[in-house]
């Protein structure tokens, strides 16, 4: 992919090279990155893992993680590959469809699995194509979710980011397969409706469900004026790289 931009993750600490016009991630990719409970020498696969960036800031975060990637979109899988390169980050992908997983992938299991899967079932597609595959769902929900529970190993765990509306979806893929899920809403000020949320569900668990305190994104009551005006909090997240998976440990 020959038109792309480069741009700075995590307070500039890692480099990562995009589409000029097509699909770029951005804060949702690095909150679900910061969600993964990844420990040094744990095997990680993230779904859809476009350019490589949830992927990267993993493995900045977490040293020594073992990471993978499937993205179904060639010029996607090369990007994710240099990008790796570039910023000294092992990351192997797999190019192809999570509906038809590569032999490769098929063979191994996973400590984590994590996923940012197409937030819109409807509406108009972005004409960039690139932009459409990553935005629209064409493979259901419940597919993702299956495809990335069959990769777990038992008590593996399964990290998620979606739009709040897709969360029974999410639960009912979840039945019986899954379970000690944890969900962090995420609102964009205090005092508003979550827009995101990030879940997390172990293989195999029968724990019950934990609903989080909201995160919240910005620090103003409202948008003010251009320029960041991001929590304490979410400015570590986003550009510290500090991680939110304390806030899914259980307190009790």
């Amino acid at each position: 992919m020959s038109d792309t931009r480069e741009d700075g993750f995590l307070g500039g600490r890692l480099r990562i090279r995009q589409p000029a016009r097509g699909y770029r991630s951005g804060a949702d990719a690095v909150m679900l990155a910061a969600a993964c409970p990844a420990a040094p020498g744990q095997r990680v696969l993230e779904l859809g893992c476009g350019a490589g960036v949830a992927s990267l800031c993993l493995g900045w975060r977490v040293p020594g993680a073992r990471l993978a990637g499937l993205e179904r979109q060639p010029d996607y899988a090369a990007l994710a590959r240099e990008n790796a390169a570039a910023n000294g980050i092992g990351l192997t992908v797999h190019a192809g469809d999570l509906a038809a997983m590569p032999a490769a992938l098929r063979a191994e299991t996973f400590d984590h699995v994590i996923a940012n899967p197409p937030y819109f079932t409807g509406g108009t597609a972005a004409p960039d194509a690139g932009r459409a595959a990553a935005r629209q769902e064409q493979t259901p929900l419940a597919q993702w979710i299956d495809a990335g529970l069959r990769r777990l190993r038992p008590g593996g765990i399964l990290t998620l980011i979606q739009r709040v509306d897709r969360l029974p979806a999410m639960l009912s893929a979840l039945e019986g397969r899954a379970g000690a899920a944890a969900i962090l809403p995420v609102a964009a000020r205090s005092g508003h409706p979550a827009g995101r949320v990030l879940l997390s569900a172990c293989k195999g668990a029968r724990g019950p469900m934990r609903l989080l305190a909201p995160f919240v994104m910005h620090a103003a009551p409202r948008h003010l004026h251009d320029g960041e005006d991001l929590t304490s909090d979410a400015s570590a997240v986003l550009r510290e790289g500090a991680p939110l998976t304390p806030l899914f440990a259980k307190d009790w």
